[in-house]
C-alpha cells in the first residue's frame, strides 16, 4: 500500500472512531458532504500527480476561498471542490458561477503575490457521491474558465492595463 493511500486509510479510520467516540456536534448536511468531497479531493489529486501546496486559502482582503493550490508539473493550480450527493438538480461544476470565479480571482491575486511569477490556471473538480456510495467520482476540469484580464489585475501575472 502506498504511503498516500495508508495515510488517507488511517485518516478514515480516525474519522470512524471520532464519530463513534466524541459527541455529535450539529453541522448541516451538506457542510459535511463538502468536507469530505475535500478531503477525497486533496487525495485524488495526489493520485494523479498534483503537489498540493495550500488548502482552504483565505485572504484577509477579499471575502471567499480557494478550496486548493498546488502544482500538475510547473504550472499552478488553484482548484475549486464541488461535492454534490446527485446530478439531477445541475452539475457540481455550474456552482462556479460569474460571481464564484470573480471571489476566486481575487484571492487567487493575493495568493500569487506570495509567489514568483508563474504560469497558473483555474481547475474545477466536480465530486459526487450518488444513491448514498461511500466511494465518489471524481470529474477534473482542467482550465475551467479563463482568466479575465482587466485593469484592475494590471500587473505581470494578470495581464496589462
Amino acid at each position: 500500500m502506498s504511503t498516500g493511500r495508508l495515510t488517507q486509510a488511517a485518516l478514515r479510520a480516525l474519522d470512524w472512531v471520532a464519530a463513534k467516540t466524541l459527541p455529535a456536534t450539529p453541522t448541516a448536511e451538506h457542510l459535511r458532504t463538502g468536507r469530505q468531497g475535500e478531503e477525497e479531493a486533496y487525495f485524488y489529486l495526489r493520485r494523479r500527480g498534483y503537489t498540493i501546496i495550500a488548502r482552504n486559502f483565505r485572504s484577509p482582503q477579499h471575502r471567499g476561498e480557494i478550496d486548493l493550490v498546488g502544482w500538475d508539473g510547473d504550472i499552478l493550480c488553484v482548484i475549486e471542490v464541488k461535492t454534490r450527493t446527485t446530478r439531477d438538480v445541475k452539475p457540481a461544476e455550474a456552482a462556479v458561477d460569474r460571481a464564484k470565479r470573480r471571489h476566486l480571482v481575487l484571492v487567487a491575486r493575493d495568493f500569487m503575490r506570495q509567489l514568483p511569477a508563474c504560469s497558473w490556471r483555474f481547475d474545477v473538480l466536480a465530486i459526487y457521491y450518488e444513491h448514498g456510495s461511500g466511494q465518489p467520482t471524481f470529474e477534473l476540469f482542467q482550465n475551467a474558465f479563463p482568466i479575465s484580464y482587466n485593469r484592475q489585475f494590471g500587473n505581470r501575472r494578470f495581464g496589462k492595463s
